[in-house]
Formats: C-alpha cells, structure tokens, sequence
C-alpha cells in the first residue's frame, strides 16, 4: 500500500484534523503524520502544510518553509504536494472574478499576504529542482480552518464590513482532501486553484451558517485586525477551478453552500442543497425589489424618464451598449437597467469603474446591480455568456465633466468597445440621456493627489452635493440609437487595425453626440416637457 505523509508542525491541530479526513477518504493510502524533521522516505509522497505566523491564519511562517524544502531537497523526493492558498492572488476593489494560475494580481503586489504566499512557492520552487515533481495547490477558503474567514463565520456572532457584502467561495474539509489525493495520486506537476463550482455572498454566508451579523467600522475592526487581512472581508476574491478539472480530472462535488451546510449539519451531508448566487455579485431579487419601489418612484414620479428607440435593443444574444455617464454618480446606468429590466426582461452588466467599489454601500450597491470590474476579461465572460454588456467608453472622466461641457462627449480612450464588438460578433447599441447632467451638476474640480490615490477618482467635483444632499429632479430623456452591425461589415481581424477601430469608434461617438445635440435643441426646459415626438 502507498503511503502519504504529513508534513506539519507537531501542534498544528488543523492539520492533524485534515489527515482524519485524508484516513478516511483513501483506500488505497497509508497515511501518516510526518511532522517536520520526522520525514526520511523518499519513496512517500509527501503533503507539506506550512505553519500560520499572524492571528488572522492568511500568511505562512516562510522561515519553516525554507527548513522543510531545503530537507526535501536533501532527501530527493519524489513527490510533494504543497498546500499554499488562493490568497496569493490579492484582493482589492480591481480584482478580477474567477482568477485563472496565471493571474497577475498587479496592482496588489504590496498585500503583504499575498506577497508571503508568493515568497512560499518561489522558496519551493528554488529548493526543488527537476528531481521531486512539485505539485501546488491553492485552496479558497476552507471550513473550517485557521483562516480569518473561516474563524467568523464559525462563530455565532459574526462581524462584518457594513457597506460590503464580497462574493466568496468556501471548500469544505473533505473537498480539499479528495483534491489532496488527486493530486498525490496523478503524475503532473503544476500549480491549480481548488475552488467550488458555486459562490456565496458574505452576508448570505453568515444567514445559512446560522451566525448572527454584526456590522463593525473598519475603522473600529482596524484596531484589532490588521488592514490587509479586513480587504479580504471587504472585496471579492474568487478563483477559477477549469484547470484542476481539465488537467488532474478533479471536480468539486459541493458548491459553497454545501460547505457551510456541511459544516453545520456533518451528520447530514449535501451537495447541492442550498440557494445559487450569480458569480459576480448581481442579485436579481435585489433589483427586482427595487424595481418595484425606489426605481419606480424615480422613473415615473421624480425624473420622469421619457424614452425613445426602445426597439432597437435585441430582445435576446449579446450585444454592447455603449452609453454617455453624467452626474458623477451612476443613476443613469440605473435607470438604463431598471428600464430594460421592466420593458425586456434583460439584465444588463455594466463594467464599473474600481474607484465607486471602494466606497461602503455604493459598492454593495452597484455589485448587486450587475457592476462588475471594467477590464477585457469580465467583458469577454458577459459577451461569451449571450447577456447584455454596458459600457460607458468616456470612463472616469466623463462623469466628472464639468456643467458647462456636459454634453460635449469626451475621448473614448482605447477604444476598448469597438475591440469587443469585432471579436464577438456583436452589434453596438448607442444610447444617450439628458437630463441627468442636472441631478449633481459638477461646476468645477478640485486636483488632490490624496485624493486621487484613496478614491481613485480624478479629482474632488463641486456640486450641488453634499449642500443638496439629494440629486435634483430634473427631466430625463432618455434615447436608444439604431444598432450599429460591425459584424457585417467588417471581419474579425479588423480588432488588430488601430485605424479602422478608431474610425468606428469616431463614426458612434458623432451618431451619439449629434443625438444629444438634436435633443437639446427640442428640450424647453431642464424640468418640465416632452422632446420626443408621439
């Protein structure tokens, strides 16, 4: 019989726990507690779970770890499996959803957790050459577990980041086990994620763990838990499982859900028991709940939203609509959701500045909302998946514009659009609102570096706001434009050609703004009348 060992602290009783469940779950293994100088076998294969060094449980005692890869390396071993963790990838309101092995957590390079777990591998990596086949796996979170997560959501009384309610993934203990004796048993080496098929919204976590919620400042959460490890419970981190699935045969049998069940309930084990949650964070309850009070009141009674062109929205398959976003706060994309959700039945995403992620509630907001992280990935997974995608090619600075210019359409910067829309096949439905310059009109700007660097917004805007602390109920007209069809005119190769991307980037900017234009000039005024012929 083949024999796993163990190698971890004597006093890890974590560890000790996992083996119980590896026990139970092998047939064909011995499995044994090695310790940490205790090992000699080179003929094992070897499991090492590196010790925890901070109070959180995210970061690994790296001084263990050189001793223990370098007695590996001593011994020449054949096989080791090293536990490392999903932390490696960061966090941080631009992280993507559902991170691939290769993800480069860029920006997020100074977290000091993920930068502890990247130094764990490269250690293994430098002490273990070609001999030993080095397999690494990098676990969400597991319940239960040493982690900060795991420890809160164990506990009855569970604090959380008010304003913040991340999408999470959650692996239950016999889950990472049978991932552990894939990975032991196979003859690849390489780094995977282990991950559930499914997600679960931080707060809906705490509800089926059966916790009680207790919303706490981070500020206050500060002084007893450091930054870093609290942006784990404040921004979504999840990772992709295709790789372990498709190269090791591995596929999880529980959504997260199940693990928390499992937890609470081991004498009665389910695996898909539970509700389903949407990967990115878009509750359609949500929005439904508000569709029926606040959106109304401010489509109907306060805005008084009128629109026009309606039709030229596909009922159904991807498109991209491709808006102009005024006010500094994103009602527009609100309303423009709340009106395709009523009159279609379609949800569109609209790929969200970072910087509105940072801020409590008006993240939790926009998440469950269908805002996602702006980047190419996110946009090519919505068109993939035959929703609707929206975009406001302007960015940031278009919703910082000030009144004077407000509807003068800036730049559309890379163009990044156009890309898209060749790629995929996919038509361009431009869409423009006026009125909603009105609602928090920006009479200038304030330049601060500190600013900038906390909010990443561009500057501080001077508006109504906060001496009018609601925005103004200013008459919204709203217009759809005729699709335009770039998949029948130009080919797919037409994404690499700079001059012609730019040239159907120009050709929708001005279809937009000549729009705009037309409509001022019926427009009799910013709160009363109707611009659209019957």
């Amino acid at each position: 019989m083949a024999t796993i060992a163990l190698i971890a602290q004597d006093d890890n009783r974590w560890a000790k726990t996992l083996l119980e469940v590896l026990s139970q779950a092998s047939t064909s293994h011995h499995c044994y507690f090695a310790g940490l100088s205790s090992f000699s076998d080179s003929e094992s294969s070897y499991i090492y779970i590196p010790s925890l060094t901070d109070r959180a449980g995210m970061m690994p005692d790296l001084s263990q770890a050189e001793r223990v890869f370098q007695q590996c390396a001593n011994l020449h071993l054949k096989k080791l499996v090293l536990l490392s963790s999903a932390l490696i990838y960061g966090t941080g309101p631009g992280r993507l959803a559902l991170v691939t092995e290769n993800y480069d957590a860029g920006s997020f390079r100074s977290d000091r957790i993920s930068g502890s777990w990247k130094s764990l591998e490269a250690i293994a990596s430098r002490y273990l050459k070609e001999e030993t086949r080095l397999t690494i796996l990098r676990p969400v979170t597991v319940l239960p577990s040493p982690a900060l997560l795991s420890q809160r959501l164990v506990r009855r009384l569970t604090l959380t980041l008010p304003g913040h309610d991340p999408t999470l993934q959650l692996l239950s203990l016999s889950e990472l086990a049978a991932a552990l004796l894939c990975a032991v048993e196979q003859e690849r080496s390489g780094v995977f994620n282990i991950a559930p098929n499914g997600v679960a919204p931080f707060h809906s976590a705490v509800r089926i763990s059966q916790s009680n919620r207790i919303p706490v400042p981070r500020t206050l959460q500060r002084l007893f838990q450091a930054s870093d490890a609290l942006d784990y419970l404040r921004y979504p981190w999840t990772v992709s499982n295709q790789k372990i699935k498709e190269e090791l045969g591995f596929a999880p049998k529980q959504s997260s859900v199940a693990a928390i069940l499992n937890f609470r309930q081991p004498n009665n084990p389910s695996s898909a028991s539970g509700p389903t949650f949407d990967k990115f964070g878009m509750d359609k309850s949500y929005i439904h709940l508000y569709g029926r009070t606040l959106f109304k009141f401010l489509n109907d009674h306060y805005w008084r939203i009128e629109v026009n062109g309606l039709d030229h929205v596909p009922r159904q398959g991807p498109a991209i609509l491709i808006g102009m976003h005024r006010g500094f706060m994103p009602w527009d994309g609100v309303m423009v959701l709340h009106l395709l959700v009523q009159q279609m039945g379609r949800f569109p995403r609209f790929l969200t500045h970072p910087g509105l992620l940072k801020f409590p509630f008006i993240a939790n907001f926009v998440t469950k909302l269908g805002g996602i992280v702006a980047c190419q990935e996110n946009a090519d997974r919505i068109l993939n998946e035959g929703e609707l995608l929206g975009v406001f090619p302007e960015g940031v600075k278009g919703a910082f514009t000030r009144y004077r210019d407000a509807y003068k359409l800036q730049s559309f910067g890379r163009n990044a659009f156009v890309k898209l829309a060749l790629r995929h096949r996919v038509p361009i439905v431009p869409f423009v609102t006026v009125g909603s310059a009105e609602i928090f009109p920006v009479f200038t700007q304030i330049k601060s570096r500190r600013w900038t660097r906390y909010s990443d917004w561009p500057c501080i805007p001077i508006s109504t706001f906060p001496i009018i602390p609601f925005p103004l109920p200013s008459k919204w007209h709203t217009q759809f434009l005729p699709a335009i069809h770039v998949q029948d005119e130009y080919p797919p190769e037409a994404a690499q050609d700079s001059s012609m991307v730019k040239a159907i980037s120009r050709d929708v900017r001005s279809k937009m703004q000549q729009a705009v234009d037309d409509m001022l000039q019926r427009r009799r005024s910013m709160f009363f009348g109707s611009i659209f012929e019957s």
